[in-house]
């Protein structure tokens, strides 16, 4: 469901768009409504399904800005989950002009304190530190219209009950309440009953990967480091069929047009193309005269080709649902597939929470170096090559061929053929791609525990590094493993010479003499 089906106001959904959300998760979908309709809502979902934006929007739209009073309280099990929270809601509410602050233990009170004199409207806190404030009279909460108990089950874990309990009874008795929870027992159950007023339950239950079909890998990089190392894969691996998921439409085209560029067979979709160019280029996709898809979440749903053999994760998704949904594009019908996910050094702690929620052990992956890369290149070069002579008339071209092999060395003109059929590397077309702001960081090494998808953080997690596996996979020989090119252009018939030739025109080729790598065609003396 689309953020514009849930009542939320322009502004908000420009913030939206602007943070890079284009649709709803399931829990957001189902307790955005009930919360702008006034309803005390329950709402049970694992880690990392977006429950953040699910109180933050309502809140931030149902706020009175000229009130200086604290109007809404977020009560937050741990530091950096509060500190996650404070930063997603003044992000979002940033051109409304939403004051928003967070208070707890380990920081200076005396700088919060300072803090508060500038009134927030929404304050997030841990239960320690916020009942120290109200010691101090600091913080009242008597204007509070809506009160949030964030995980909530962590905070009984962490014995924080009685502190909840007690803060809760200074606010007033006729406020809205959330309660969010990733189980519950029956103690939270008990808070429910006791402080929330005919409570609306909203459970959702996480996904899960099904199929052991699928090799997942996952690349560390940095950001700017993602566009080369994914093109050196596919020169290694010659997929077949690829879907590169990223976060923003802005990506889509960059990376798209990026692709063409160097001479890959790509094109992108998002929401902001026609209904016609898109079915135009899914069309192109499913029947396979394209290669390469790029695509956000939204604009890739309902796409079914059985024949995708690689998903690339070009950005990591905020939340594990996002990347179930993704990756089962590929290993469908009983085929093979490879899921490879970019992991830049500070988002380790989102990669270890899809791990935990889908139960599969993603693999690391070596990048491979540019040379690396060349000789894939010219592997699939050779297997194209063979293709063009099985199927070419040669007698058709026989006096020509003659002509050139008078004029030139046989090894020069084969070397010019190879040129034509591999591809630009990154030194000769440069592609910048625009950096979009990082997901928010976790604080230390992070158990799952302060993982909250989509809500923020500060602090990078500890993963394996990336130097376990080498660019294989289980098996280096990619031709053994997906199929060699003779197989992937006898399978649709319709890719010329490789699948890109006819996209590569703009680039100049040729190169004016063909030396792209460093020779040149003699003439026999």
């Amino acid at each position: 469901m689309k953020f514009s089906e849930l009542g939320l106001t322009k502004a908000l959904l420009e913030a939206v768009e602007r943070n890079g959300y284009e649709e709803a998760t399931p829990i957001q979908a189902e307790t955005i409504p009930m919360v702008l309709e006034g309803k005390d809502v329950i709402g049970q979902a694992q880690t990392g399904t977006g429950k953040t934006a699910a109180f933050a929007l309502p809140i931030l739209q149902n706020i009175d800005r000229d009130d200086p009073h604290i109007q809404a309280l977020v009560i937050s099990p741990t530091r950096e989950l509060a500190i996650q929270t404070q930063e997603q809601i003044f992000q979002l509410g940033k051109e409304e002009h939403a004051k928003v602050q967070v208070v707890y233990g380990g920081a200076d009170i005396r700088r919060q304190i300072n803090s508060l004199k500038n009134h927030p409207q929404v304050l997030v806190g841990t239960p320690g530190r916020l009942l120290d404030h109200m010691n101090r009279r600091t913080v009242k909460l008597d204007h509070v219209k809506m009160l949030v108990l964030d995980e909530a089950d962590e905070m009984l874990n962490m014995g924080f009950l009685d502190d909840i309990e007690s803060i809760i009874k200074e606010t007033p008795d006729e406020r809205q309440t959330m309660l969010f929870s990733a189980t519950m027992p029956a103690e939270i159950k008990r808070v429910g009953v006791q402080f929330m007023h005919e409570p609306h339950h909203v459970k959702i239950k996480a996904k899960e990967l099904t199929t052991d079909l699928i090799d997942q890998y996952y690349v560390r990089a940095k950001d700017y480091e993602k566009f080369d190392v994914m093109t050196r894969i596919f020169d290694v691996q010659a997929p077949d069929l690829s879907i590169v998921f990223t976060r923003t439409k802005r990506r889509v085209d960059e990376i798209s047009r990026g692709l063409e560029a160097r001479g890959y067979n790509a094109a992108g979709i998002h929401g902001d193309l026609t209904q016609k160019s898109r079915s135009q280029i899914l069309n192109r996709f499913k029947h396979g005269k394209l290669d390469i898809l790029v695509a956000t979440d939204v604009a890739a749903r309902g796409i079914d080709v059985e024949d995708v053999t690689h998903v690339f994760n070009y950005d990591i998704p905020q939340d594990p649902d996002s990347y179930v949904h993704r990756v089962g594009r590929t290993g469908r019908a009983g085929h093979h597939g490879v899921s490879l996910t970019f992991v830049t050094p500070n988002e380790m702690d989102y990669l270890r929470e899809i791990e935990k929620l889908t139960k599969v052990r993603m693999l690391p992956l070596k990048p491979p170096s540019e040379e690396d890369a060349f000789t894939g290149q010219l592997s699939n070069a050779e297997e194209t090559v063979k293709d063009l002579v099985e199927k070419t008339d040669t007698d058709k071209y026989a006096d020509m061929a003659s002509k050139l092999l008078d004029q030139y060395e046989a090894v020069d003109l084969v070397a010019a053929l190879l040129n034509d059929l591999t591809k630009d590397n990154s030194n000769q077309v440069p592609v910048k791609i625009t950096p979009e702001r990082p997901l928010p960081r976790h604080k230390g090494s992070g158990g799952s525990r302060n993982y909250r998808g989509g809500r923020g953080g500060h602090g990078g997690g500890h993963g394996r590094g990336g130097n376990g596996r080498h660019y294989g996979g289980r098996n280096n020989d990619s031709h053994h493993r997906y199929g060699s090119s003779k197989d992937r252009h006898d399978r649709g018939g319709n890719r010329d010479h490789g699948g890109n030739r006819d996209h590569r025109d703009h680039r100049d080729h040729k190169n004016s003499g063909g030396n792209k790598h460093g020779f040149t065609i003699r003439k026999k003396d």
